[in-house]
């Protein structure tokens, strides 16, 4: 898919490539999206990815002195759903990040990634222009920043040079007189693309609106502002009068088509209907019922201590082997570099255990955990490992069992104990068919790293992207939730 991958460690590094490999060469940061284009033949022509996970300090939230919160291009969704800042002045954007995917997806997509990509249909590209955000991009001839709304040309173009990279989002926090939100329609509770979606922010005097912001996503080539909707909710009150004829000039504003996911027709009365759920929700909000559909302590599928991953070096492949330690034990390997991690782990490891159920993110079949948190290993590239920690399903029963033995020294061969959530399934007869089952037993197992004493919904939650093909998910629940006691 690729030839040449660098593990940058600096801006500078990445830079210089772009400026000399231009359109041949792409910036990996989460590759959710990159990944999939590159194996489906819809991106050409790329020899060189840069991958800018190893660049520290590109995955923070900040708020600075003049009120504008700032995120790093490696600021992920799960980073967004779990911050405090996001959470109480951005409001609509961890709502937008919480509807992303699945943890998995999560912990590896990136906003920017979100924002580069420009599908119409990209969930935080709606609360962003809502909120008023700006990109700067930086090249070596300098730096310059971008209103959102000026960003995009078209469906999945965008006025980015070859030669750039996106390394700042900011925009103003939401003041204590502003209320926002984001809503989404789609086809099933998880992993879906949107069918439409719309964010909302008013600033709110009293009982009246000041200004309102309402932008729309998957009705048109790019996100757009519902112009006539925002003119009309300024100076008034919510009552159900008004929310009613705002909802209306909102659809009007729409200019879906038709497709696989839903009819242009369908999707107008749909922007209608969830403009009028979004100011309902905003109202209530006011009285004191924000947030009331987001978890308050969200499923991320991180382990108790995430492993950074960083370099003292840039690493470059097939120049260099790949040097990881998976399950415990150090690797090194001199194939595998244009592969996924997916098939880096089955064909040259030799663990077959994390299996290949879609290779398209949806499935989760092939969950590992890698630098401490679950994602899905058909979406990695496998020169990522270089320098990294992975266990597979392989490595469970040990990590549960004795831990990871010291750098250097490979485990036992001899597996004392399951670990707790594979007894579990085996007792419940959840293994059913076995195919997904690893992928389930990994999540199950990152979310006790990370909780303790699940509820349900929280175990529902960490298996959203989890897909089982044979029976149901009951028997799976049980086994989660019976594992749960037995670590009580």
């Amino acid at each position: 898919m690729w030839h040449t991958y660098i593990n940058a460690t600096s801006i500078d590094d990445v830079l210089k490539t772009l400026a000399e490999k231009r359109e041949r060469a792409r910036i990996v940061a989460g590759g959710t999206d990159l990944i999939l284009e590159l194996e489906r033949g819809v991106r050409t022509g790329i020899d060189t990815l840069i991958d800018v996970t190893r660049i520290p300090n590109l995955d923070r939230i900040t708020l600075d002195e003049d009120n504008v919160i700032h995120l790093g291009p490696l600021v992920t969704h799960n980073h967004c759903v779990e911050s405090k800042l996001i959470r109480e002045r951005a409001y609509p954007l961890a709502r937008a990040a919480w509807e992303v995917g699945a943890p998995q997806i999560r912990n590896r997509g990136t906003i920017a990634g979100n924002l580069i990509t420009a599908s119409p249909a990209n969930d935080t590209i709606t609360p962003l222009m809502a909120l008023g955000a700006s990109v700067t991009l930086q090249s070596l001839n300098g730096t310059r920043a971008i209103p959102l709304k000026d960003f995009y040309t078209g469906v999945r173009k965008t006025v980015m040079r070859p030669d750039e990279m996106l390394v700042d989002i900011s925009f103003p926090a939401m003041t204590s007189s502003q209320r926002g939100t984001f809503i989404k329609l789609a086809l099933r509770r998880a992993q879906a693309i949107s069918v439409i979606d719309v964010a909302l922010v008013l600033d709110l005097d009293s009982d009246s609106v000041r200004s309102a912001s309402i932008t729309l996503g998957a009705v048109a080539p790019t996100i757009i502002h519902a112009p006539e909707a925002e003119a009309y909710l300024a100076g008034k009150q919510l009552t159900d009068e008004i929310i009613e004829e705002a909802a209306r000039l909102t659809m009007n504003a729409a200019k879906p088509i038709d497709d696989i996911r839903g009819s242009a027709a369908y999707r107008r009365e749909m922007v209608r209907v969830c403009t009028k759920r979004g100011l309902r929700s905003i109202l209530d909000a006011h009285e004191g019922r924000e947030q009331a559909e987001m978890p308050s302590d969200p499923v991320l599928l991180w382990g108790k201590q995430k492993a950074d991953g960083r370099m003292q070096k840039t690493h470059e492949t097939p120049q260099s082997p790949i040097e990881t330690t998976i399950n415990g034990k150090k690797y090194t390997i001199n194939s595998g570099y244009e592969k996924t991690l997916l098939r880096f782990l089955r064909e040259d490891i030799g663990l077959t255990g994390t299996k290949e159920g879609c290779a398209e993110g949806e499935c989760g079949a092939c969950t590992v955990f890698l630098d401490g948190a679950a994602v899905m290993a058909c979406l990695v590239p496998a020169p990522r490992a270089h320098g990294a920690e992975i266990v597979t399903i392989e490595g469970l029963a040990r990590l549960a069992s004795d831990g990871l033995p010291p750098e250097g020294q490979e485990l036992a061969p001899v597996i004392q104990r399951l670990h707790p959530v594979q007894e579990a399934f085996i007792r419940h007869g959840a293994v059913q068919c076995g195919y997904c089952t690893p992928g389930f037993i990994m999540s199950a197992a990152m979310l006790f790293e990370e909780k303790e004493n699940p509820t349900r919904d929280e175990i529902e939650q960490a298996i959203t992207g989890n897909l089982c093909r044979c029976t149901g998910y009951y028997k799976i629940v049980q086994a989660i939730e019976d594992a749960g006691r037995i670590e009580e």
